[in-house]
């Protein structure tokens, strides 16, 4: 198995002790459900993982060895191992996400329980941990009428429903239904179908399609902005890249890599000469951002949402498309913008940020870094150098098909 995983465990104020080692067939380690199952078959009460607390081994959000907090809703009938120092379990480090504190988790699903009851849905049984990590805890509720969808967000994630409201009032069938929210927390509909990661052309075309329109549309209404949504038109993006590269990344980047970042950064001025209009961009619009049953993809996970140039949803979807679906799927976005905005040019726009966008997705992961605590930056601690990285990668060895599709455009 690629994860195996310890717990130490809580009930209320008492370390019981720790449990353990177990293997899960899911190597990702913010993925807790196939652990929560372990601990319950092994302990014989229900459980939830508050937090992740160290890890051995593995990189990228994945593999190796991770020891979680784990509270027990009963006291199990056995005894557990006393570890040497469970010091790791005390101390309230001032960015710890609220669903990440045993108070803050209970507080939160009582939230959920009563806002679905006032709203005629109560919980039918017991709550289904599904992940957490420093950026989202995700919960499963039964209800008499399906599933229901909690969700809660750091302080430096936008307001999803705020977001997800914006869209609908365009578009209602593109987004979750949202059965309340309140300060980082969201309960959604559940939504029929499967995640869209190996989307088919059929399923990109509609989706990209789909949501070009309703951003050409919140375009044309500035004053209905989501409140709080991040401002990340070009000339912004451009400065805290700059001071990206002058800061944190500086000594772990060669010379030559910050020279051509630093010269990328003049790029955002051709991207606004490419005439598409600023917009609500979703920020993370990968095909695993959406959801179909066979009908064109809703769209989901706004929490990296902010206003700017939709160029960077087009490319983030290029990205992990299947290589025989990325060409067409460029082309209707090319396509869907030219006939939303006749004298704009987004074919040009691709070519341009192609890098980027990279360069985008490191001021994020910084974000990240710079919004959690010590023991979360394992997730994300390599991110920003990699990809701008990979900015300087493309900066000299483009996409050949994002550069064919700019030439065959007529202008």
């Amino acid at each position: 198995m690629s994860r195996t995983f310890s717990a130490w465990v809580t009930s209320g104020e008492d370390f019981l002790g720790a449990v353990g080692p177990f293997s899960v067939d899911v190597p990702w380690w913010s993925e807790v459900e196939p652990v929560v199952r372990r601990l319950q078959q092994a302990l014989g009460v229900r459980v939830l993982v508050v937090r992740l607390l160290s890890v051995d081994g593995g990189e990228g959000g994945r593999d190796g060895h991770v020891t979680y907090h784990v509270e027990a809703l009963e006291r199990p009938g056995m005894l557990l191992q006393l570890p040497a120092d469970p010091g790791m379990l005390y101390g309230l480090d001032p960015l710890r996400a609220p669903w990440a504190r045993l108070d803050g988790l209970r507080e939160l699903l009582d939230w959920s329980t009563r806002t679905l009851a006032g709203r005629g849905r109560p919980v039918t049984g017991p709550v289904e941990q599904r992940r957490t990590w420093n950026l989202a805890g995700l919960f499963r509720l039964p209800t008499d009428r399906g599933p229901v969808w909690l969700k809660a967000t750091p302080h430096f994630a936008s307001d999803e429903a705020e977001v997800i409201a914006a869209f609908a009032r365009v578009d209602p069938g593109l987004v979750p239904t949202v059965l309340g929210s309140a300060g980082g927390r969201i309960l959604m509909e559940h939504i029929p179908g499967e995640d869209c990661w190996k989307a088919s052309a059929d399923t990109a075309a509609s989706g990209v399609r789909r949501f070009v329109a309703a951003q050409a549309a919140l375009a044309l209404r500035p004053e209905e902005r989501p409140a709080g949504l991040p401002d990340r038109h070009t000339s912004v993006f451009a400065e805290r890249v700059r001071e990206l590269l002058d800061g944190p990344v500086s000594g772990e980047l060669t010379a030559h890599e910050l020279d051509v970042a630093r010269e990328l950064t003049d790029r955002w001025r051709l991207l606004d000469e490419c005439g598409l209009p600023d917009t609500v961009v979703h920020g993370d619009f990968h095909p695993g951002n959406w959801r179909s049953d066979g009908g064109p993809p809703v769209v989901v996970d706004f929490a990296d949402a902010h206003w700017g140039n939709p160029v960077l949803d087009a490319l983030r979807v290029h990205d992990f498309l299947a290589e025989d679906v990325r060409a067409g799927a460029a082309r209707v976005w090319a396509d869907a913008w030219l006939e939303q905005v006749p004298d704009s040019d987004p074919a040009r726009a691709l070519a341009v940020a192609e890098p980027l966008a990279h360069l985008a997705y490191a001021v994020r992961y910084q974000e990240f870094l710079d919004g959690i605590e010590p023991s979360e930056r394992i997730y994300h601690q390599d991110d920003p150098v990699s990809v701008i990285r990979e900015a300087v990668r493309r900066a000299t060895a483009p996409d050949q098909g994002l550069a064919d599709l700019e030439r065959s455009v007529v202008r």
